[in-house]
């Protein structure tokens, strides 16, 4: 676990707080779309020490630990080490992405990632385990139109241990005619298997877009379970029996540019009658980021719901426009947020206020400034083919079997290169 300063730390206040630096997801599945779209070659190696010690050349310098200042030399600064993430000189590049002791290694020819592998191998104790094929419980498949993400092997294990291998498949991932409260009914007996089924679930949102909603409400209810919120943990399991061939394509053919779609379903949530907000971010043509979550405050109307939504997922786009730029990779164009809320849109592009805008005038001024600026544009889309849509409610199983395929869920291609 990382700490700094941690021996200021006090009991009761912040002595249990620690950090451990591993990657973000987002970030995964935006280096691994760029490794796609220039088709670099991709390792993935095992550390067999996660706490790595090592040697640079170059040397870092750090203020003194407070508790440990020289007094004679209270100016002076201490050495420190530093990780190498990203390379670039004269044209070569290469990425190293770190979970743990879990590598991932892509670099822009094979003759720089054998360099990178032995220079590591000559560090640490580690092995090559090839070409990209397997990591963080996520099957990586290349094939004839790019990366396909797979996580049936997990799935296959958890119908197993949740003994519905049996069970007759879903067509979608939650039920329209579910709604989940919190005071809905008796209690399940189990609710150990409940959030043991619930966490499950969650960890296979990092590759299933179209489940994250239905898990998402299911997560609700944790602290107390009632029989019909496991009901609808079923269905979600009986989806994911007939869709256990199916996963997450990655584009190699795309142009490099971000656009997202965003939405909101108005006092979505019974209990609160909080929205529910939703986005899906696209690199190109691959998904790269996705959220569905509640925005924690009441909605006076859906205009309003809808501007909180797209504030929040312009903080993801310019978080995403930031690594890119990171990477050594440049974006020539605005990056597109797609609205199917006309008010919303105005809002953002007209200099107007109205008293029942005034309460999210943050929120309106932040947006204008990017679009002033030339960072990001809005432009409107129909309800029809909004994507996000179905990260923010259940939808009816034509409608959802459209939006799952506009998110990149697709069934496992029948041909797979090196399979």
């Amino acid at each position: 676990m990382k700490q700094h300063w941690g021996y200021t730390q006090q009991p009761s206040i912040d002595y249990d707080e620690t950090f451990s630096p591993i990657v973000k997801l987002v970030i995964i599945w935006v280096v691994l779309s760029l490794v796609v779209m220039c088709s670099w070659p991709i390792h993935q190696l095992d550390v067999k020490n996660a706490f790595l010690n090592g040697t640079f050349s170059e040397t870092i310098y750090m203020s003194q630990p407070l508790a440990f200042i020289d007094s004679t030399h209270p100016n002076y600064v201490s050495k420190s080490d530093w990780s190498l993430f990203v390379f670039c000189k004269c044209g070569l590049m290469a990425y190293l992405l770190l979970y743990v002791d879990d590598i991932i290694l892509t670099a822009s020819s094979l003759s720089l990632l054998a360099k990178i592998i032995s220079l590591l191998k000559f560090e640490f104790q580690m092995t090559d385990l090839g070409s990209l094929n397997y990591f963080l419980g996520i099957s990586a498949h290349f094939n004839a139109i790019g990366l396909f993400l797979s996580q049936s092997k997990y799935v296959v294990d958890l119908l197993a241990k949740s003994g519905m291998r049996d069970y007759k498949p879903a067509s979608t991932s939650l039920s329209p005619k579910m709604k989940l409260m919190v005071d809905d009914g008796a209690l399940y007996h189990d609710p150990s298997l409940y959030r043991s089924l619930v966490g499950a679930l969650h960890y296979l949102t990092f590759a299933w877009p179209d489940i994250t909603f239905a898990v998402g409400q299911v997560c609700h209810f944790m602290h107390k379970p009632a029989t019909s919120h496991f009901q609808a943990v079923k269905w979600i399991l009986r989806y994911l029996k007939g869709t256990m061939d199916y996963g997450l394509q990655l584009y190699r053919h795309s142009l490099l540019s971000l656009h997202m779609f965003t939405d909101a379903d108005w006092v979505g949530c019974i209990d609160t009658r909080w929205s529910i907000s939703g986005y899906c971010l696209f690199l190109g043509n691959s998904l790269i980021s996705w959220s569905s979550k509640k925005q924690h405050m009441v909605a006076c109307s859906s205009a309003e719901a809808e501007y909180r939504a797209l504030a929040n997922a312009a903080t993801e786009v310019l978080w995403v426009r930031q690594l890119l730029f990171e990477l050594y990779t440049f974006l020539p164009i605005a990056s597109v947020l797609f609205c199917d809320n006309l008010s919303a849109i105005y809002l953002s592009l007209n200099p107007i206020q109205h008293q029942c805008t005034k309460h999210i005038e943050i929120d309106i001024h932040f947006v204008k400034e990017k679009i002033a600026f030339g960072i990001l544009s809005i432009r409107h889309v129909s309800s029809y083919f909004q994507r996000a849509d179905v990260l923010t409610k259940a939808l009816s199983m034509p409608l959802f079997h459209t939006q799952r395929a506009n998110l990149n869920v697709l069934c496992m291609p029948a041909q797979i290169e090196g399979g």
